[in-house]
């Protein structure tokens, strides 16, 4: 009795001049077992052991207008999202022979005009990856927030403070109530703060606010490298310090990098994911977070940075939004969800609309740095007001109601609504 080979489906969203069932059907010859002509040893047998096969092609409208610049080229230039099913017996369970079969050669077929990876559907196999060590529950267990969105912020100005300097913000915030704060990702050990004196300053502070309120606040310490060593020897000073995270720049460091580290790790792993918007930004290119998140939550990832209502940067709305329900659906069990971290240019005021456009649900860390280190009564009330915030969200109470009775709320809104 035999069983239907496993596959690992992608899902392309394929646009051409030509013909986009056989651009789909070229993708999968080139990446598996075929080549410009015909090979006397691709066999019928090694077809069916490795060859990648188009299993749907969903047309959608033509563009006029290419991703990539064809000169000379006319339109219309035909859109379809294919799903091609690569053998897992061809593929493994490695993300670099994943990476390289599936994603980093499809860009180099000649006659496409534009491809953006959707989705990637991974076999039971893939759940030999390690996941979160601490995700949603090891969070609120560590930062000991039981129910409730976990409150953060950030150390601004986020370059340029000297250690000593760093844990006097870092002592206003824990006074402020936050439960948890990190490291700007551009901080890691520059010569003017060097990882190993700022948690010299900084955890001595972590700890006596936890022997004074029995509330330790999570500080998340910079410690990417390129080099594995060197980041390791990062995580082991914070360890040794009493620290209990880390801020990971997850692009940075690589799949290899956050697999070494993963495998070691003591810390609970904030991701970062700048240099994601470089795979993003063009609609007709790069890569889905549906897909780009799915290998970096089950390489580790705990709490994952994914933007928010109104962000600062680019991103509109319903991509923070897209990015949250990815990271709340399971891979393989309700184990390998990271915590969605919301954030910038946070202050409270997205609170409503947040809560009621990802599912009205309170699992999730909301950071705010200018919208709390900026609030006209000082952070303490930037605390108090996005908690008011979140009160309301809960509560079902649109904000400017809910501020009447709320000081440090009426005062966010005020300044920034």
């Amino acid at each position: 009795m035999t069983t239907a080979r496993e596959t690992i489906n992608v899902t392309y969203r394929l646009e051409t001049a030509g013909d986009v069932e056989a651009l789909a059907a070229k993708i999968a010859a080139d990446q598996s077992t075929g080549t410009f002509t015909e090979l006397p040893g691709e066999t019928e047998e090694v077809r069916a052991r490795c060859a990648a096969r188009v299993v749907e092609i969903r047309p959608l409208e033509p563009t006029d207008v290419p991703s990539i610049p064809a000169p000379g080229g006319t339109g219309p230039y035909h859109r379809a999202d294919a799903v091609i099913a690569y053998p897992l017996e061809a593929v493994g369970t490695d993300i670099a022979a994943l990476m390289t079969i599936t994603i980093g050669g499809v860009y180099a077929v000649r006659g496409l005009t534009g491809i953006r990876v959707m989705d990637i559907d991974l076999p039971q196999a893939w759940s030999c990856h390690p996941g979160p060590q601490f995700g949603i529950p090891g969070s609120r267990r560590l930062m000991g927030v039981e129910q409730g969105p976990m409150i953060a912020s950030i150390i601004k100005p986020s370059l340029g403070l000297l250690p000593e300097e760093t844990a006097e913000v870092v002592a206003q915030l824990c006074e402020a109530g936050v439960d948890f704060i990190k490291d700007d990702e551009k901080l890691m050990s520059p010569g003017y703060s060097s990882l190993e004196a700022r948690v010299k300053a900084i955890m001595p502070v972590i700890l006596d606010h936890e022997q004074k309120t029995g509330k330790k606040v999570m500080y998340a310490f910079g410690i990417s490298s390129a080099d594995p060593d060197t980041m390791i020897r990062h995580h082991d000073c914070v360890v040794e310090a009493g620290g209990n995270a880390a801020v990971i720049n997850i692009n940075s460091i690589g799949y290899g990098g956050m697999s070494f580290l993963r495998k070691r790790s003591q810390l609970c792993l904030h991701a970062h994911r700048n240099g994601w918007d470089i795979l993003t930004r063009h609609p007709g290119l790069g890569m889905e977070f549906r897909a780009y998140q799915k290998l970096w939550r089950l390489l580790g990832v705990d709490q994952f940075q994914i933007n928010g209502i109104r962000a600062k940067y680019w991103e509109p709305d319903e991509s923070f939004v897209g990015s949250f329900h990815d990271l709340a659906t399971p891979i393989f069990s309700e184990n390998d969800r990271s915590l969605p971290v919301v954030c910038s240019g946070q202050w409270g005021g997205q609170a409503v609309e947040t809560y009621r456009r990802t599912g009205r649900t309170l699992d999730l860390m909301y950071l705010g740095g200018g919208g709390i280190h900026g609030h006209p009564m000082g952070a303490a009330a930037g605390v108090r007001a996005i908690r008011q915030a979140w009160k309301a969200a809960e509560l079902d109470i649109e904000l400017e109601d809910y501020a009447r009775d709320q000081p440090e709320l009426a005062s966010a809104l005020a300044k920034w609504g």
